[in-house]
């Protein structure tokens, strides 16, 4: 059981995280729910479309200019408030690697801390234990926040992803972090190339076998671009395939731009896989 805030997700119950940039240069959307209107309406349409969980990030991925701890908090603290204040079910999530903007939204009502950059705050797992909120643990390859692998290697990538991510989930529950609000992520793209994230992608089921919730954050990032050769805003086809099989492997939360579209994807596959019976079933019996 996955527990996230005041939601429960059972074990074959995917779970989709919309994304939501306070940010006025991401790389998918170029800040256009950077104002808090447009924010709150794509927080309002992802929760129509099935969205369990809103990730708010105030700090782009990549390189760029210089966000400080107190301008990252100024993007997402009274952001994540306003979503509670409106949305009491949603499970919010914060995308940040630093403690102290972590302190700031849990105490503005965050229910899950998102570390894409791989423990580089220890401090930020003890902030998740105090609040007794989630963490999601992620393999960043020890890269520094907003780099670029370059000519990064490893003996055996899967090997690698599973010694970090379960060192720090395991850390995370002997700080005091809830066991079931704990999740394990590979990091896509983060400290890897392309033929990295596909060997992960491949052998997500790794992961899964160790008993820790996977997340994984596919959503039209480089090494899909690079695999097909497109594009930021031609992704969508190949994040969706690579949703499929990370369904199939058994990932259960996914962070994604298009949310219907995703819901879908995982829908299908669990009932493919016997997970869920259709929608509806009149075909042949009338």
């Amino acid at each position: 059981m996955l527990r996230l805030g005041k939601r429960e997700f059972g074990p074959h119950e995917p779970v989709i995280m919309a994304i939501v940039n306070r940010t006025p240069d991401s790389f998918y959307d170029r800040g256009a729910t950077f104002r808090d209107e447009p924010a709150l309406a794509r927080v309002e349409q992802a929760v129509a479309d099935g969205a369990a969980i809103i990730d708010i990030g105030g700090v782009k991925a990549g390189p760029g200019e210089e966000v400080t701890a107190a301008e990252e908090a100024r993007r997402t603290v009274g952001f994540v408030a306003e979503v509670r204040r409106r949305f009491p079910e949603v499970v919010i999530s914060v995308d940040t690697w630093r403690h102290e903007v972590g302190e700031a939204v849990c105490e503005a009502g965050a229910d899950l801390l998102n570390d894409a950059w791989g423990g580089v705050d220890p401090r930020l797992a003890e902030v998740a234990a105090r609040y007794r909120v989630g963490l999601v643990c992620t393999h960043a390859g020890g890269a520094e926040p907003r780099t670029r692998p370059h000519r990064v290697e490893y003996d055996d990538v899967m090997a690698d992803i599973l010694r970090v991510t379960v060192g720090l989930a395991e850390r995370a529950v002997a700080l005091g972090v809830p066991r079931e609000s704990v999740m394990i992520d590979p990091g896509h793209d983060f400290g890897k190339n392309t033929r990295h994230s596909l060997e992960a992608t491949r052998r997500l089921g790794e992961m899964v076998a160790t008993g820790w919730p996977v997340l994984v954050s596919l959503s039209n990032k480089d090494f899909v671009g690079e695999t097909l050769d497109k594009p930021v805003k031609e992704r969508v086809v190949g994040t969706l395939a690579t949703t499929a099989v990370s369904a199939w492997l058994g990932a259960q939360v996914y962070r994604v731009h298009e949310v219907a579209e995703t819901r879908e994807v995982v829908e299908m596959v669990g009932a493919i896989a016997g997970y869920r019976g259709p929608a509806v079933a009149r075909r042949g019996l009338t």
